[in-house]
């Protein structure tokens, strides 16, 4: 049946799940990124390897994300596939039922429409992170609480306060101004969490028709404070599966599983041992002047995009003659 490896790049955080051949989680792990995808994905293959206790075989890799070619690129991947399908995928299985998903992560929010077990619509945040996992990070350390701790103070509240949720801006100002007139810490706790479940609500689910069974996933479904906004809004019972937080990375994993594939890319658990990391030049050759991004493993090139007339493309058997022969040229200007 085989073991599977879904890795899920966001702009915030890295999910790694090993599935089995009854799709069991054998290992999971969620890592913060810090602005270094390279090293967070390294540290979740450690991570992984530590879990399960040994290395075992692994028969496929699959992607997803924002960063999910980049890691694909790193790990070498054989299936890359975008947030919505590997996020539908995961909850297909786990509730065929579902009629919507609504997943918040780090730095973006999406709903998705499922209807017969297939995704039917779905929208994400634009340029707005109000009601995102990073907006609630830096609120909780401005009001010296953890992230651990928020959604649970939420729920002490007496008297919720009005919180301006449509903007980050907004509502970080307002927080201020009910701290300083002399609200408690839980009543303006609750009161964000009410205004960032209507934020969403207004803007990522405008237009959308909402039905249960709506299912909670996103690392954000952590916080007991945003879920009972978010169901007192609906007037529902949200379900939120068991690893709620890295549902991508399972879908992605699950995604390959049914491709069936007869050999894997998979660069093996030995990559945390190695040097990675990628540099950028911008190609002169022609007026495009694209921006080409390579990608080292121990100092040699791995992989090259970027770039429009895929001049330093990498191809499935590795990187192309062309961006061998050229990219220290382009890279120099010579």
């Amino acid at each position: 049946m085989g073991n599977y490896l879904g890795i899920d790049v966001g702009s915030i955080t890295t999910k790694l799940v090993v599935l089995g051949g009854d799709n069991q989680v054998l290992a999971k792990c969620y890592i913060r990124n810090s602005g270094r995808p390279i090293e967070a994905i390294q540290q979740g293959l450690e991570e992984i390897l530590i879990q399960l206790g040994k290395t075992v075989p692994i028969d496929g890799v699959a992607t997803t994300g924002s960063a999910r070619h980049l890691a694909a690129y790193l790990v070498g991947a054989d299936l890359i596939k975008n947030e919505i399908t590997a996020h539908a995928m995961a909850v297909i299985d786990f509730l065929p039922e579902a009629k919507t998903i609504i997943e918040i992560g780090g730095q973006d929010s999406k709903v998705i429409v499922m209807r017969n077990g297939v995704v039917a619509d779905f929208a994400m945040n634009t340029v707005c992170a109000a009601g995102t996992g990073s907006f609630l990070d830096q609120q909780a350390a401005r009001l010296g609480i953890s992230i651990e701790a928020f959604g649970d103070l939420a729920l002490k509240a007496n008297h919720p306060v009005r919180i301006a949720g449509r903007c980050t801006v907004f509502a970080e100002t307002d927080m201020i101004h009910k701290q300083q007139i002399g609200h408690s810490v839980e009543d303006i706790v609750a009161g964000l969490c009410d205004s960032l479940v209507k934020n969403y609500l207004n803007n990522v689910c405008r237009g959308k028709e909402i039905l249960s069974p709506i299912v909670f996933q996103g690392g954000v479904a952590a916080n007991r404070g945003i879920q009972k906004a978010l169901e007192r809004e609906l007037e529902v019972h949200l379900i939120i599966p068991e690893h709620f937080d890295v549902m991508g990375a399972i879908g992605a994993a699950k995604l390959l599983k049914k491709g069936k594939l007869s050999q894997t890319q998979f660069r093996g658990f030995d990559l945390p041992q190695k040097s990675c990391s990628t540099r950028g030049f911008e190609c002169g050759e022609c007026e495009n002047q694209c921006e080409v991004i390579e990608l080292l493993v121990d100092h040699q090139v791995v992989a090259c995009w970027g770039d429009l007339c895929e001049r330093y493309r990498q191809t499935k058997n590795g990187i192309t003659p062309a961006c061998q022969s050229t990219w220290t040229a382009g890279r120099h200007g010579a």
